[in-house]
């Protein structure tokens, strides 16, 4: 296992609005505010970040290095150039992976006890 692997696990698990906010970086940059909207898109309204919420797991996870502020603008004509936009990091990359590993392992593992459905 390589360093960036070990460093990752020690940050898991993952809080749910980090791992969603990892999601919806993963394809494209994106400021606060569309962080929200798709993180509730995604969860059909299951998962509503509050805006302290989010800035405040922004605020971390760039502490982490799991996210960067990117100085590119989609469409800087279209845009409002107080928007801060953020986007995933290659270690953020290996995070949301291990993440993903760990849920998935606990998902097999409630199968195998029948706790969930789905084949074993």
């Amino acid at each position: 296992m390589g360093e960036l692997e070990l460093d990752a696990e020690a940050l898991l698990p993952l809080l749910p609005a980090t791992f969603h906010i990892l999601l919806s970086v993963a394809d494209e940059d994106r400021h606060g505010y569309g962080i929200i909207q798709d993180v509730a898109a995604r969860t059909r309204g299951e998962l509503k970040l509050s805006a302290g919420t989010l800035y405040r797991s922004i605020q971390r996870m760039l502490e982490q290095g799991l996210l960067v502020e990117t100085r590119e603008r989609p469409d800087p004509a279209l845009d409002d150039e107080r928007r801060r936009y953020y986007r995933i990091t290659p270690f953020g990359r290996v995070v949301a992976h291990a993440e993903t590993g760990r849920l998935a392992q606990l998902i097999k593992l409630a199968r195998a006890r029948g706790f969930a459905p789905g084949r074993v």
